[in-house]
């Protein structure tokens, strides 16, 4: 599940907030823009200064008092135009509907974008490549607007809440990253789209019961696990004449999935076509003239083919669109492959058996592709690293050695926003014990752009913190990386009591060596001054960076090993002679609420105490693309969903339970608490709920929500695992 990235905005903004900063690059790669005091200005990180290019009054629309606030913006190729969003809207949990308003530099002019439509309904708006028009959907439906003459064409007519052009439905949005659903062609006159036929695709009814008297149906589009998938589709629709020609794909488009797409040329796409199981991948070049498309490039798993990349938006294009880069897991590891435009010439970059994370940038001047990496002896850690694309090096390329960029003296998580062509880039770095520190560095050469403002200048540890990395070789023999710390005036003679925090799924990590993973988000309180300790742990399937075979081992499994995993790691740590071992709580969040399920249910002689927020009790009530892809088809294999369901094993409560959910969760559905709570009542199981009314998977909606949340969770674990020394 996507539904489980970990889910606590309020918590990721403060522990990421560096890491995870992005940059409006300039094209030339040398500087960034960004709003300062309502001013657009672009900043030189080498210089370091700043200019001015667009003041707050000029973005002031006319009977305003105050300049426009984009949440998002983009400027033109040309460097001629500013489109900015505004007055935002959620669309499921991400601000992705509203207002644009674009600025036009040389006629020094503001004006707004789809005038005439709905309010706060435009969504994706970008500009054309020859800068003069932009594309966006409204209310299910694709628009052109020109920017000179301000004429709108509206290219498609059938849109509606369950036929989508342009964007996705929800499904597509959560598991395979995609929202903006259509893509200019590089000589502006025609836009290739996604349609999502979601007509048959039963609705899930969320009550609203708090906003009004009468109560009011939510629907969703959701497609269970084992439902046939929406039927997607790719149009191609000329702008001279609002012709959409549809691409000639093979398949049942009920049996496939479209997750990415982009233009190879004026008149080809490129489009990845992954089959129901997920497990064959195929790469077509469709004829946007004749609407032909054939296979051209196709890998394979027994388990699972992973998604070449996050970023469902841009294709790694090299030496002049003959060759491009693409991330694969075929010979049992994360690399990069080049390969040729016709597929015939397969090339693996990285040499060793370990995994790329993320591809960065690409450098081809300097013929370089930059991408994370974790250190192949601790997977906890990352580090940036670089790899030649092509083996014919030029004198100056020469000058440059692949491999590690990252300081090895860095030891700890190290994040890097680069800039186009990776001229520049924003390192930030911290671990357990060291806060977030950051510098500007140039490369290739991976210096700081000052030495003052140098993270090695600037460095500083945080001595309170008294965290251990630890290799827990389970009685399986398995070995998992885990983190433990211990309370402050720590005494080895007494006994603690332990929190345990899981997550356990396809979709997170916890043991990462960052600063402030190891502070109990949730917990009103300061856990290490009330006596606890604490301890986190990554099971098999976890998306560490060790191997396909650690992280698909859990193919039809999930449920199981993993629960197991985590058992008998906490297991293990129990041996220690400080451990309470009457004072065990367990929690987690979404995936994380699951795990704690499955652990205070098989396992009542470790987990004394769970607490399982917003979790999937039944596989079978989570959507079609994430279940599938782990779990495989329930048509084929249900007794695998029997033993995955921690709902099955809810007669086997020994311990104290609180569960809590929200019942606008539109993720993980309010459905999976209410049939637990079914089944607790079946068995006399006594136990805690709490429902939030018309909150979403992140409970985090309406006054005094968090504070209530934290204090409801901390409360429940003072009262039944009360911390201190005995």
């Amino acid at each position: 599940m996507r539904f489980l990235n970990v889910v606590i905005i309020f918590f990721l903004t403060i522990q990421f907030s560096l890491a995870q900063t992005s940059f409006n690059w300039t094209a030339d790669g040398l500087a960034y823009t960004k709003f300062v005091d309502g001013n657009l200005v672009k900043i030189d990180p080498k210089k370091d200064n700043q200019t001015v290019l667009c003041k707050k009054d000029q973005l002031t629309p006319t009977g305003s008092s105050t300049p426009l606030a984009p949440q998002s913006y983009q400027i033109s190729d040309d460097n001629s135009k500013l489109l900015m969003f505004v007055n935002t809207g959620k669309v499921w949990r991400y601000k992705t509907r509203g207002d644009y308003w674009v600025f036009d530099f040389v006629k020094n002019k503001l004006f707004q974008l789809g005038k005439g439509l709905s309010n706060q309904s435009l969504m994706f708006a970008k500009f054309s490549p020859n800068s003069k028009m932009v594309a966006y959907v409204s209310n299910h439906n694709l628009f052109a607007e020109d920017l000179e003459s301000g004429l709108m064409k509206k290219l498609t007519v059938d849109g509606t809440r369950k036929l989508i052009n342009g964007t996705f439905d929800w499904v597509y949005e959560e598991e395979f990253g995609c929202r903006d659903g259509f893509r200019w062609s590089p000589d502006s006159k025609q836009i290739a789209y996604w349609q999502v036929d979601a007509t048959k695709i039963k609705d899930y009814y969320m009550l609203n019961a708090t906003d009004s008297v009468y109560s009011k149906i939510i629907p969703v589009e959701y497609p269970k696990v084992g439902e046939t998938p929406s039927p997607v589709k790719i149009g191609v629709v000329a702008l001279a004449n609002l012709y959409t020609k549809w691409m000639n794909i093979s398949g049942d488009p009920k049996e496939h999935y479209i997750p990415r797409m982009e233009w190879s040329d004026n008149n080809e796409l490129i489009i990845q076509q992954l089959d129901r199981k997920q497990q064959e991948s195929k790469l077509l070049y469709c004829n946007v003239k004749d609407a032909s498309s054939y296979t051209f490039w196709a890998e394979n798993d027994k388990a699972w083919v992973d998604l070449n990349t996050d970023d469902p938006k841009g294709w790694y294009w090299i030496n002049n669109h003959q060759d491009f880069l693409w991330v694969s897991e075929k010979n049992g590891w994360r690399h990069i492959y080049k390969i040729s435009r016709d597929g015939k010439t397969v090339t693996d970059l990285i040499k060793g058996n370990y995994d790329i994370g993320q591809i960065k940038s690409i450098d081809e001047q300097n013929n370089f592709v930059y991408f994370s990496t974790t250190n192949p002896d601790n997977s906890t850690q990352l580090y940036l690293s670089r790899v030649r694309i092509n083996s014919n090096l030029t004198p100056a390329q020469k000058e440059y050695s692949e491999g590690s960029v990252s300081s090895a003296s860095l030891a700890g998580t190290n994040q890097y926003s680069i800039s186009n062509g990776a001229k520049i880039a924003f390192h930030t770095f911290s671990n357990h014990n060291t806060p977030e520190v950051s510098e500007w560095i140039s490369l290739p050469d991976n210096t700081p752009l000052s030495k003052e403002k140098s993270i090695v200048k600037n460095i500083k540890t945080d001595n309170t913190i008294n965290v251990e990395y630890l290799k827990l070789k389970t009685v399986d023999g398995i070995v998992l990386d885990a983190w433990i710390r211990k309370p402050h005036n720590f005494d080895s003679s007494k006994k603690y009591p332990l929190v345990v925090y899981v997550y356990g799924e396809p979709g997170a990590t916890t043991v990462d060596d960052v600063y402030g993973n190891h502070d109990n988000f949730l917990f009103n309180g300061d856990m290490n001054s009330e006596g606890y300790i604490q301890l986190a742990l990554d099971n098999r399937g976890t998306p560490s960076l060790k191997g396909a075979a650690w992280r698909k081992s859990i193919y039809r499994r999930n449920g199981q090993i993993n629960i197991r995993d985590m058992a008998m790691g906490v297991r293990k740590v129990m041996e220690y002679s400080f451990i309470d071992k009457d004072r065990v709580a367990v929690w987690g969040w979404s995936g994380g609420g699951s795990s704690t399920l499955h652990l205070l249910f098989q396992f009542p002689d470790l987990f004394k105490t769970g607490v399982a927020i917003a979790p999937v009790s039944n596989l079978l009530f989570y959507d079609n693309i994430y279940t599938e892809r782990y779990m495989g088809l329930p048509q084929e294999n249900m007794e695998d969903y029997v033993k995955g369901s921690a709902i099955n094993f809810a007669k086997n409560l020994q311990g104290n339970l609180l569960l809590i959910h929200g019942s606008g969760d539109d993720n993980v559905h309010y459905s999976n608490a209410e049939a637990l709570v079914n089944e607790l009542i079946k068995y006399n199981k006594q136990f805690d709920f709490m429902e939030y009314p018309n909150r979403t998977h992140n409970i985090s909606e309406g006054e005094g929500t968090i504070l209530h949340l934290s204090t409801l969770y901390s409360n429940y674990i003072r009262k039944n695992c009360p911390g201190g020394a005995k």
